[in-house]
């Protein structure tokens, strides 16, 4: 099956920070709409989607998260020349960040293009200083305007997204906010190509999942899930100046299935019926091990009672950056094995 790469450009393209997902939940809501039986927003913004399980029996209920915001900035102090300061949104490397473009957001709705820089001397005027790595409260926005006009446009508060086109690279693709736009991307392939199942499948499009696993904690404990899966990226550092051992994954080498990481540890049993199913179903797939870092699967897991949870990762190259890149085949990947084990999902017992 062919991946729709115009619905993964416009899901990547579409600013969405945490907690101004507003944009990228229209079209989760468009896009989930007619897959599933039941669609609701809650009071965070999580768009919770309900398709029921057929068969005699009562399914299990499984919960997929897959997080809608984007790393990102808000505008915290605007000065007299109409220079734009940051309080940042998720974690940021600031050393890919220099001279970055960025777009404005206004409560007005204006889209104001500007420049991203640290507060520094530039190179030639450095002499025999060696540049530092910059520090985050260091950069500031440069929208080319006069102090004026920016705080007439500028509100506090106002989001600043990255300002980058989605593209297709060789055999990938890149472009900003593939954490975790591939993701939801994935959740709503895996729907459309879903076959007969009994499992009640809820698919959540969550919020604010960058600065705390926010949306997943709130609809978990809505939901009350039985399986509980997050579908997210992961590190592909299988780059040129890493050793073999920190690769965690490899672009290409298929859909991952999370063994490890700092946010939880996944149901060993969970683990092994996933592995059964890339087997039986020819699906690509290689194991993770994330020494830092989590995902929604963690404050699901954690939810109510507990459920057994898992995250499935779709390797990334030069992740918190504007060119995250992923290889189409493992998203092909990853909305298999995803379809295919809902369809299976019934058969499994997680009791440790």
């Amino acid at each position: 099956m062919a991946v729709n790469l115009e619905l993964l450009r416009r899901l990547s393209e579409t600013p969405g920070v945490s907690g101004r997902e507003e944009q990228v939940r229209a079209i989760a809501v468009e896009q989930l709409r007619p897959l599933v039986d039941e669609l609701s927003v809650d009071a965070l913004g999580n768009v919770i989607a309900i398709k029921h399980g057929a068969g005699n029996r009562q399914g299990p209920k499984v919960m997929l998260a897959a997080h809608m915001d984007e790393i990102g900035f808000m505008a915290r102090y605007i000065d007299e020349r109409g220079f734009v300061r940051v309080q940042p949104l998720g974690g940021f490397d600031p050393r890919t960040l220099v001279a970055q473009r960025v777009v404005v957001h206004t409560r007005g709705g204006e889209r104001l293009r500007g420049v991203l820089t640290p507060a520094t001397k530039p190179i030639h005027l450095l002499g025999d200083e060696r540049p530092g790595v910059p520090k985050l409260e260091e950069f500031y926005v440069d929208l080319g305007l006069s102090g004026e006009r920016v705080k007439e446009l500028v509100s506090l508060g106002d989001s600043i997204t990255m300002d980058r086109t989605f593209e297709l690279v060789g055999e990938n693709v890149i472009g900003k906010a593939m954490d975790d736009r591939t993701g939801v991307f994935t959740m709503i392939e895996a729907l459309r190509q879903l076959g007969a199942h009994e499992a009640t499948v809820v698919a959540v499009a969550t919020v604010q999942e960058e600065v705390g696993l926010r949306g997943a904690t709130t609809a978990a404990f809505a939901v009350q899930p039985d399986v509980a899966i997050a579908i997210d990226t992961t590190l592909a550092v299988d780059t040129p100046g890493m050793p073999e051992t920190e690769a965690v994954t490899r672009l290409g080498d298929g859909v991952a299935i999370k063994v490890f990481d700092s946010s939880f540890i996944p149901n060993f049993k969970l683990v092994e019926h996933l592995r059964n199913v890339a087997e039986r179903h020819d699906i690509r797939s290689q194991m993770e091990v994330l020494p830092r870092g989590g995902t929604d699967a963690g404050a699901m897991q954690r939810s109510r009672g507990g459920a057994a949870a898992i995250t499935i990762s779709i390797p990334s190259r030069y992740v918190h950056t504007v060119n995250e890149m992923v290889s189409v085949a493992d998203l092909d990947a990853a909305a298999k094995l995803l379809a295919r084990y809902l369809e299976d999902a019934h058969s499994g017992s997680y009791a440790l």
